[in-house]
């Protein structure tokens, strides 16, 4: 390891201390320009409702992670099938492409409501926008990583004379690994981004639903701690797949 690269231990004090300076600015600032809680509520504040209320915010959390989760895991199957599909033809890229260029085009927000009148209130529409916001992301990554294999790579397991099965699972796959997962740590993000969306516009739980909720009765503070919850999740989702990669790809 060189000298200028940090320790990973040191990569996690350095984040941590900026998070903290962060947040003595933001509680500093808010009491000495004396903003009103319902503008801007102070982090104080905002620590003591999720303390308070813990059981509540872990009970919506954990809806909206269960969608997330849902979204992604089809977003991941789906994107690196269709990924392969389009690479083996061109014919079949030729004439799906676009179309899913066109579809990740709309705002999933436009299409929500359908997918509320086709399934209900229920979580299944939520999981279904998730998987619509995150799958592009996947699709595009690994086609780059599937096209990115090295020539010498791919010349060594024809060479080897393998099925097609095995060349793809054993030769392809893994030179692609990399960009693929590069695709899934997008992907998590947008999933967790299109539950909230599915959320807003028809649910009764979620953490989605207590943003819109404390909207509605001007509960800033709320608002802020769920917020806060769901950037903890982001955070915990996307190491989850960090330290994943490491395990399955050390070389890198």
């Amino acid at each position: 390891m060189s000298a200028r690269t940090p320790h990973r231990a040191q990569r996690w004090v350095l984040g941590l201390a900026s998070l903290i300076v962060f947040l003595a600015l933001w509680e500093v600032l808010v009491r000495v320009l004396q903003v009103r809680p319902i503008t801007l509520p102070p982090p104080s504040a905002v620590i003591a409702e999720l303390w308070a209320e813990s059981a509540f915010y872990l009970d919506h959390a954990a809806f909206t992670l269960m969608t997330t989760l849902g979204g992604f895991v089809l977003a991941a199957v789906i994107g690196v099938a269709l990924a392969t599909l389009l690479v083996s033809s061109q014919r079949f890229e030729h004439a799906v492409y676009p179309l899913i260029v066109g579809l990740n085009s709309i705002p999933k927000v436009a299409i929500a409501p359908i997918f509320v009148i086709w399934m209900g209130t229920g979580s299944q529409p939520k999981v279904a926008i998730a998987f619509l916001v995150a799958v592009f992301a996947v699709i595009v990554d690994s086609m780059h990583g599937l096209r990115s294999v090295s020539t010498d790579v791919m010349d060594l397991g024809r060479v080897l004379k393998g099925s097609p099965l095995q060349f793809f699972f054993k030769v392809r796959l893994p030179g692609a690994l990399p960009s693929i997962w590069a695709g899934f740590k997008v992907a998590i993000s947008l999933s967790l981004v299109g539950a909230i969306v599915g959320e807003f516009v028809a649910s009764q739980k979620g953490l989605g639903y207590v943003i819109l909720s404390a909207q509605g009765t001007f509960d800033t503070t709320r608002v802020f701690a769920s917020v806060t919850v769901l950037a903890i999740m982001g955070l915990g989702l996307y190491g989850l797949l960090a330290v994943a990669e490491r395990r399955l790809m050390p070389w890198r």
